[in-house]
């Protein structure tokens, strides 16, 4: 992925939206917090590794990260959640399990 201030703007926004510090993001992406903020001012290109994880944690496609469109933008915001007090662990298992929660919903829409 190249440097995108797109995805950066977006993983800030998310992350801001769910009241995540820099720091916990960080913990949850097993990266320090000063690559984080190297992502989110698009100074350094997000492995696709960590842009998939980022986009797990906050229930969206990875191409979510990358919307520039302020509607669509709103409509991804609008099913994040506060995550205060939460560990790197507490985040991965929601992660999880908002994937699961995905799936059975896609399999509704198309089954």
């Amino acid at each position: 992925m190249a440097n995108n201030p797109t995805l950066g703007k977006n993983l800030k926004l998310f992350r801001e939206k769910l009241n995540l510090s820099q720091e916990q993001l960080a913990n949850y992406l097993n990266i320090n917090r000063e690559e984080v903020s190297y992502y989110e001012n698009a100074q350094r290109t997000m492995p696709l590794s960590l842009v998939q994880k980022a986009a797990q944690l906050f229930g969206v496609d990875e191409y979510d990260l990358e919307e520039y469109e302020p509607a669509e933008q709103e409509l991804n915001l609008s099913f994040a959640f506060r995550a205060e007090g939460l560990t790197a662990e507490d985040l991965a298992s929601i992660a999880k399990f908002k994937t699961i929660a995905k799936n059975y919903l896609n399999m509704l829409k198309h089954g």
